[in-house]
């Protein structure tokens, strides 16, 4: 005889009482698995960033000194270099480019530093390219590769900026120290139409304090601080089009963020119902020109850093020409990553520093601030200070500097 034995199923309720389960185990379980994956990504952006660290030494290694911020083949250094009649880059490259053959990017530079032809147009271009200093849609006329070509060394993983309205992007940045002056450096031998640039080494002398001074060569002896105690560079985000405070600069005077480098917060630039955005009261850069747009230039609101504001902190100064002094402001460094960003020191370690650094008194002027560019401080619309002077912004400011004899704390 058979004997039927019944098969009960799950009723509805034992089903959803099983979804409910898993549901609650996915919601356990989805954000130490998004941890991971961020822990993975920081991971590799620190490690990009030793790569650029040993690139550094390497170069240094080879040619006795550090690759120059706004270095290059010379020229008038405006959108107009980019001509291919023109012929050189107007002193407008980044540190970037000659790090390339150091991180096995042999095939970029040997394009860089070679004759180039835009084989689409037809126009060629001479050793070390045109300004990188232009306009996106300059490339739909005269086209140079390596400007556009974006490599992977220079690109953190927990950044989601990819593609145009950018040329190429970089998420690592030079460190020009604790003043707001980043555009002041030595003049130009060939333009003998600004002779303000000509009393410019006075001024680079005293205010321009970090690892890399625009169009000057540094060499490791001249970080006296020690190379431990000295950051080189910093890690900033890219734009991605939503006025983030930390990469879309708050256009204003150098005179004002000068006196006071919290000056775009004072002045309620920032959106009251979401801070981390500039609101109506800001007055943007244009797009050509925003945070980590261009690895190749070397202008302060592209890929520099300084050390006044702490990390994550909001953009704000003047824009003009890469080489004009009047050009300047705060450039925090800044992160995708949670509470804070990673820095580079000059000895190729790789820190991370947090947004509550101490940073001292951020509406202090910066030491030495020679707005007049004529080597007397005293007659500039800021207060002076003696040159070599204690950083006003604490730890985070002596960070910044190379040979400020400041006392470093643990951080």
């Amino acid at each position: 005889m058979r004997v039927v034995r019944d098969r009960r199923a799950f009723t509805l309720v034992e089903l959803l009482v099983v979804i409910a389960i898993i549901g609650i185990l996915i919601g356990l379980l989805l954000p130490a698995v998004q941890a991971a994956r961020e822990a993975a990504r920081r991971m590799s952006c620190s490690n990009n960033f030793k790569q650029i660290g040993l690139a550094l030494h390497n170069y240094h290694a080879t040619y006795k000194t550090l690759p120059q911020y706004q270095g290059g083949s010379g020229g008038w250094p405006t959108a107009n270099s980019f001509l291919p009649e023109i012929g050189r880059n107007g002193n407008a490259l980044n540190i970037l480019v000659g790090t390339t053959p150091f991180i096995e990017q042999q095939g970029l530079w040997n394009q860089i530093s070679n004759p180039y032809l835009d084989s689409i147009t037809g126009n060629s271009f001479p050793p070390m390219g045109p300004s990188p200093y232009k306009r996106l849609s300059s490339h739909l006329t005269s086209r140079y590769d390596p400007w556009l070509t974006e490599v992977p060394t220079y690109r953190c993983p927990s950044d989601p900026g990819q593609g145009l309205p950018a040329h190429a992007r970089t998420n690592y940045a030079t460190c020009l120290g604790d003043s707001v002056m980043v555009n002041q450096g030595p003049s130009y031998p060939d333009i003998g139409t600004w002779p303000e640039y000509y009393n410019a080494s006075v001024a680079t002398q005293g205010s321009c304090r970090g690892t890399f001074v625009a169009r000057k060569f540094t060499k490791f002896r001249d970080i006296t601080d020690g190379l431990s105690n000295t950051i080189a560079m910093g890690e900033i985000n890219t734009d991605l089009g939503d006025h983030n405070i930390t990469t879309d600069l708050s256009v204003v005077s150098l005179p004002n963020v000068a006196t006071n480098p919290s000056y775009c917060d004072d002045s309620g630039h920032r959106d009251p119902t979401r801070p981390q955005f500039w609101g109506t009261n800001a007055t943007n850069v244009e797009i050509d020109y925003r945070r980590g747009y261009a690895w190749a230039l070397g202008l302060h609101i592209c890929s520099a850093v300084n050390t006044v504001l702490g990390p994550n902190q909001g953009m704000c100064g003047s824009i003009g020409s890469v080489i004009d002094p009047m050009m300047g402001g705060v450039a925090p460094p800044s992160s995708r990553h949670l509470g804070g960003a990673h820095v580079l020191m000059g000895d190729g370690a790789v820190r991370f520093v947090t947004d509550s650094i101490e940073a001292g008194d951020s509406r202090q002027s910066p030491v030495y601030v020679d707005m007049n560019m004529d080597g007397d401080p005293s007659d500039s619309s800021v207060a002076p200070s003696v040159a070599g002077s204690a950083s006003p912004f604490g730890l985070w400011g002596a960070l910044g500097t190379r040979s400020s004899s400041e006392t470093i704390a643990d951080f």
